[in-house]
């Protein structure tokens, strides 16, 4: 039983004692050396000249379009073109050839004799024949947009055949 005794008291002593001299680490001081500031070259600040102006845009050029102001007119409830016509169509033609950027809307318009529907219909396929005839001559169909205003849209509004005549036909409205 002594022996136990000297064992544990030995363990008391050893242990506190090897952890006093393992247990801290003492610190090293480190200096740390403060940054010596450069003086740095002093510099004039640039004389900032004014930016020159810009150019003025181009003006776009105005297009000449009295060949597009010409309306093609057609026979009484017909949407195929007559001579006449044609020979408008073909000038057209060359006027958008020279102008490729442009694109062109044709409406299509009929007289008021008839139903709405009717006259939708008729004024869509009047706006459509002036197109194909536009596209078989080599305008490409993109450039070309149709729609029908049937009778919304009257250039004359009397109730006889000059008036209905004048209201039958494909009007050309230029897209800038």
């Amino acid at each position: 039983m002594k022996k136990k005794l000297w064992i544990i008291m030995a363990l008391i002593l050893v242990v506190p004692a090897f952890l006093f001299t393992v247990g801290c680490q003492k610190r090293v001081a480190t200096v740390v050396k403060e940054p010596v500031a450069k003086e740095e070259p002093k510099v004039e600040p640039k004389k900032e000249e004014p930016a020159p102006a810009p150019a003025p845009a181009p003006a776009p050029a105005k297009l000449d379009t009295t060949v597009m102001q010409s309306d093609i007119y057609f026979d009484f409830d017909k949407s195929n073109l007559k001579p006449e016509a044609q020979e408008n169509l073909l000038q057209k033609a060359e006027w958008l050839r020279d102008n490729p950027d442009v694109t062109v809307t044709i409406e299509g318009h009929c007289d008021e004799r008839g139903t709405n529907e009717y006259n939708l219909a008729l004024g869509d396929r009047r706006s459509e024949s002036a197109k194909a005839f536009l596209v078989n001559l080599g305008i490409s169909a993109s450039r070309l947009t149709t729609i029908s205003y049937g009778v919304e849209r009257p250039t004359c509004m009397g109730h006889n055949e000059d008036c209905w005549w004048k209201n039958r036909r494909a009007h050309f409205v230029v897209n800038q």
